[in-house]
């Protein structure tokens, strides 16, 4: 009979045997390490470790205990942060969105096809444009409309959502709202937004406009964690694409649009599969 299979992220002040450490409780236990990446940033000297095993833990009640002996074996002496996570278990997750499709629909795309690590727990929205879409995939919709002077009541109906669906993470998945900083400090490290990077160089309306205006020869997007400080939280990925002179600005729009979809997809993978590590204003996220 096959192992269950788990991820252990470590991190501390950086010091000597940290590694050693690590692999030599795994290798008491028995466990077969299947991945293992490690990370030394010399600026802040902290260490990051991220572990993917095998081992014969097979309840909560097994994996508790481990965490308990990890505690007092290695991570006590090290002072360090650190959590165990079952491999094949997915990140709940609740989708937020306003009218654009194109994040949405990579998203779902992705997740139907088993390529995201996650279980969409509903999409929540401020318009009703997206309801045919979440219908389609069988998912919970949740449209809960901004009323004149009621912002806050209509963000406490989603963090009371995210609470009752048991979520772990939120997805602003081209989602127009600014959160307050009551639900920035929340979600603080469980939600994820997406932006083209043209901030803060082109706010407002109709950025791609802005952009061709301006003749730009690169657009891209930016997935970061939410913070309190709007669209600066710890970027998690970015990419880019070349444009030149002869490009409308709907074509500029569509390659965005294409961008910000895979970026964010890429985020959600590597935040799901445990691969992201906060390290102050950055992340370190340990691929492989």
């Amino acid at each position: 009979m096959s192992r269950p299979s788990y991820v252990l992220k470590s991190s501390c002040t950086d010091t000597v045997g940290i590694v050693a450490a690590v692999t030599g409780f795994l290798a008491e236990r028995g466990a077969l390490i299947t991945e293992m990446s490690h990370f030394v940033d010399d600026e802040a000297q902290k260490s990051f470790v991220r572990v993917e095993f095998e081992d014969d833990a097979r309840s909560e009640q097994d994996l508790a205990a481990m965490a308990e002996q990890y505690k007092d074996t290695v991570a006590r002496r090290f002072g360090m942060r650190y959590a165990f996570h079952p491999s094949g278990q997915k990140v709940r997750t609740l989708i937020a969105v306003s009218k654009q499709s194109h994040c949405i629909n990579q998203l779902l795309h992705h997740w139907w096809d088993g390529h995201l690590p996650i279980e969409i727990t509903g999409i929540v929205s401020n318009h009703d444009d997206q309801r045919e879409l979440a219908e389609w995939y069988e998912l919970p919709y949740h449209h809960f409309p901004i009323e004149s002077g009621k912002k806050p009541q209509q963000e406490a109906r989603i963090l009371a959502l995210f609470e009752e669906t048991r979520s772990e993470l939120l997805v602003l998945a081209r989602y127009m709202q600014i959160l307050t900083p009551h639900a920035c400090e929340t979600l603080a490290g469980r939600a994820i937004n997406i932006h083209h990077s043209f901030l803060p160089g082109f706010k407002g309306a109709r950025p791609y406009y802005q952009a061709y205006d301006r003749g730009v020869k690169l657009i891209g997007a930016t997935a970061h964690y939410v913070t309190t400080d709007l669209d600066e939280g710890p970027i998690i990925e970015q990419d880019v694409v070349r444009v030149d002179h002869s490009m409308k600005p709907r074509e500029l729009e569509r390659l965005g649009q294409d961008v910000e979809s895979t970026v964010l997809n890429r985020a959600v993978r590597w935040h799901a599969q445990h691969r992201v590590f906060e390290n102050g204003h950055r992340t370190i996220v340990l691929q492989h």
